[in-house]
């Protein structure tokens, strides 16, 4: 179970990310609203507004996509205060992921409470007609979030693995790299 800092660093993480998304949100739908977008590197990166009723990349369900993705982030978001709750002591790396990734969903899910329009993007990257989904701050931190949270697992089966590769001996902490193994002298 996570330390008492650790969940410290958790709470933080998920109320930065929401606090920063939800003032960016804001500024988006004051300053934005009635404009065809601001450049802010040439056609490459702009701010535009655009309501998403959908899910990642344009995902839409019909016209129950409000409810039921509502519902999906609320389970995520029991799923990952669980994760959070259960991880290892010592595992601060994994508290900043579940963080990233509960503090976007969370940002997205008052979207989808607050509003029928759906969630507010106004990240527009691309190049020209080649342009990637618009996106927000909270889409941002469930994607890097996720992307620490795999790495975080990535590294804790490689752990266990060098645990059962030395029988009798304790799986390392977090932040400890594995001791190589020590053979005995060879009788020859």
């Amino acid at each position: 179970m996570a330390s008492g800092a650790e969940r410290r660093l958790y709470w933080w993480v998920a109320v930065s990310a929401l606090l920063l998304d939800l003032a960016t949100k804001f500024l988006a739908e004051r300053y934005l609203f009635r404009s065809a977008g601001h450049s802010v590197f040439g056609d490459w990166f702009q701010l535009r507004l655009v309501y998403n009723p959908g899910a990642a990349f344009g995902l839409h369900l019909g016209p129950y996509s409000r409810w039921i993705f509502m519902v999906i982030a609320i389970g995520a978001v029991v799923l990952l205060y669980r994760y959070h709750r259960n991880a290892e002591r010592g595992d601060w790396f994994r508290q900043l992921a579940l963080g990233l990734v509960t503090g976007g969903a969370i940002g997205n899910l008052v979207d989808r409470i607050r509003s029928t329009q759906g969630v507010v993007d106004f990240l527009d990257l691309g190049v020209g007609s080649w342009r990637w989904p618009t996106f927000n701050v909270a889409d941002m931190a469930v994607s890097c979030g996720a992307v620490l949270l795999a790495i975080s697992l990535w590294r804790e089966d490689a752990r266990r693995e060098a645990a059962q590769a030395l029988p009798g001996r304790p799986l390392p902490p977090e932040n400890t790299p594995p001791e190589p193994a020590v053979s005995g002298p060879r009788d020859e």
